[in-house]
């Protein structure tokens, strides 16, 4: 079993950065893929990132390929996502989530994080 706790996020203005983090305690973290989402008010959670256990496999949304970047530290037992050149539409609650194996849809996923708030202004 693994537990996910997102930190990170805030209030910036459109073309600025942020690093969103994912620390997970459970032994096995380094077995799982792991994966971004993001839920904007009054619509569905979108996939964003994803990577595979070994970090071998990656895989993003189009809307943000070229601005966000999927990585993990298995000893550290963490994943992060660098958010760069951010837009308005970029707002969204972002969580993490871990599964068995790597995919894009939510409910592949089988833990998940309480989430953290991005709010991009324009």
């Amino acid at each position: 079993q693994v537990q996910l706790v997102e930190s990170g996020g805030g209030l910036v203005q459109t073309g600025d950065s942020l690093r969103l983090s994912c620390a997970a305690s459970g032994r096995t973290f380094s077995s799982y893929a792991m994966g971004w989402f993001r839920q904007a008010p009054g619509k569905e959670r979108e996939f964003v990132a994803a990577l595979s256990w070994t970090g071998g496999i990656i895989d993003y949304a189009d809307s943000v390929k070229g601005r966000f970047t999927i990585s993990r530290d298995n000893a550290k037992k963490a994943l992060y996502l660098q958010m760069n050149s951010l837009k308005p539409e970029d707002t969204a609650v972002y969580y993490c989530a871990a599964s068995s194996r790597i995919g894009v849809r939510f409910y592949e996923y089988e833990y998940w994080g309480q989430g953290t708030q991005v709010t991009v202004s324009s």
